[in-house]
């Protein structure tokens, strides 16, 4: 059987050259080297870090006349991927992430050359100190971020797709510019029977972070959750869902402005189109919850 072919792709907005460089280097001491490497400027010039580094396989350097937001930009790799026709598997990395083991690429590999049916890996997010927090663990409750095994999404900091599943599901909701986009993409994935895998052992490095750091986030964050839910539910559990993150929202939001402009996305994804409705299967919606989180949470 061929080894699967992969290509690593990294998404920036040209203001973490250091970063991406480290992270560049990373790639470059995989013991399985990436055939192609695709770095997107989303919305930027690249300065000349993305093109003096010798890096293994073919680069290609993309720019792009506007900020596309971080599907929109990793639509731009897959896009061209796709074009050179001679990808299997896509490794997507947060610009500001580093591959600690020089094994990580190999791992992958042989995660997808085992089983055909796996869709998706999601790697293990730690910071430099080896901490993992709980947002990054894709399971409900208090997980193990060590413990690996099937789930219900992936962590759109560090993971690999198959890109056959991605021609049958489609690519990234572009629309959603920040946030959720992860979440409809893996109920898209879990919807057409193809499977997500949480490998703890594939390490991101990556700093310590809080989503609310950008402004857009109390906004953007509801109104993507509501078009999430109008997208991808059955009707009747689209109430459910809603009234269960309302709630979680007043209890865990201490800011008023925070919470005026939660409400205000809510109202918006409510008003705005929200895209292409298919709905999952309740087939699918019971294959979630056995596996520890049903879509309402």
């Amino acid at each position: 059987m061929q080894e699967p072919r992969i290509a690593v792709a990294v998404v920036t907005m040209g203001n973490r050259p250091a970063e991406v460089d480290a992270l560049l280097e990373s790639v470059a001491k995989q013991d399985v080297p990436p055939a192609r490497i695709v770095i997107v400027g989303n919305g930027c010039r690249l300065p000349e870090f993305a093109r003096r580094l010798s890096l293994p396989g073919e680069v290609t350097v993309l720019e792009t006349d506007e900020n596309l937001g971080c599907p929109g930009g990793r639509n731009v790799a897959l896009a061209r991927l796709r074009e050179y026709g001679d990808t299997d598997i896509v490794v997507e990395l947060d610009d500001d992430g580093l591959l600690v083991d020089a094994d990580v690429l190999r791992r992958v590999r042989d995660h997808f050359a085992a089983d055909p049916r796996l869709g998706i890996v999601g790697f293990r997010i730690a910071d430099e100190n080896g901490e993992t927090q709980r947002r990054h663990v894709p399971r409900a409750g208090n997980a193990d971020p060590l413990r690996g095994g099937y789930v219900t999404g992936f962590l759109g900091g560090g993971h690999a797709f198959r890109m056959a599943m991605l021609n049958e599901i489609g690519d990234w909701p572009a629309e959603f510019f920040f946030a959720h986009e992860e979440t409809d993409l893996a109920w898209r994935a879990a919807d057409a029977d193809w499977k997500i895998l949480y490998a703890p052992e594939l390490l991101l490095q990556h700093p310590k972070t809080s989503p609310a750091r950008h402004a857009i986030y109390y906004r953007v964050t509801a109104r993507n959750r509501v078009w999430l839910v109008r997208r991808r539910l059955p009707l009747p559990l689209i109430p459910v869902h809603l009234g269960v993150w309302i709630a979680v929202t007043l209890l865990r939001t201490r800011s008023l402005g925070g919470l005026r402009a939660w409400f205000g996305g809510f109202l918006e994804g409510l008003r705005e189109p929200a895209g292409e409705r298919r709905p999952m299967r309740w087939r699918t919606v019971w294959r979630l919850t056995r596996l520890g989180r049903p879509p309402v949470l």
